[in-house]
C-alpha cells in the first residue's frame, strides 16, 4: 500500500519510519476515504478514451446514491464532457505545443 501511494509511513523527528512493538512500520492513510469516492465518480465520468467509463450523469447519480441529479451535477458537472469542447481543446493544444 505504501508503494501504491495509498498510505504513508509515520515518520519520527529524524524523518525515519516509526516502528510498532513488533518492528513493523506504523502507517497512516494518505487520503481520507471520501477521496476515493471522488476518484470513483471522476473515473465513471471520464470518457473511455481517457481511461474512464464514460457514464451518463444519471448513471453516476445512481451509483453514488445521490437523491437528486442536481447534486451530482453541482459536484461533478465540470467533469462531464461538453459536446463542443473538442475543437476548443485541440486549438489550445496547438497554441501551447506548436
Amino acid at each position: 500500500m505504501i508503494a501504491a501511494g495509498v498510505v504513508k509511513p509515520v515518520l519520527d523527528e529524524k524523518g525515519e519510519p516509526t516502528l510498532d512493538k513488533s518492528g513493523n512500520r506504523i502507517i497512516q492513510p494518505k487520503y481520507a476515504m471520501h477521496a476515493f469516492r471522488h476518484f470513483f465518480a471522476s473515473w465513471c465520468i471520464n470518457p473511455e478514451k481517457r481511461g474512464g467509463r464514460g457514464l451518463s450523469a444519471k448513471v453516476v447519480q445512481e451509483l453514488l446514491g445521490h437523491s437528486s441529479i442536481v447534486m451530482t451535477l453541482d459536484l461533478y458537472g465540470h467533469l462531464f464532457p461538453r459536446g463542443d469542447d473538442q475543437d476548443e481543446l485541440a486549438a489550445a493544444a496547438r497554441r501551447l505545443l506548436g
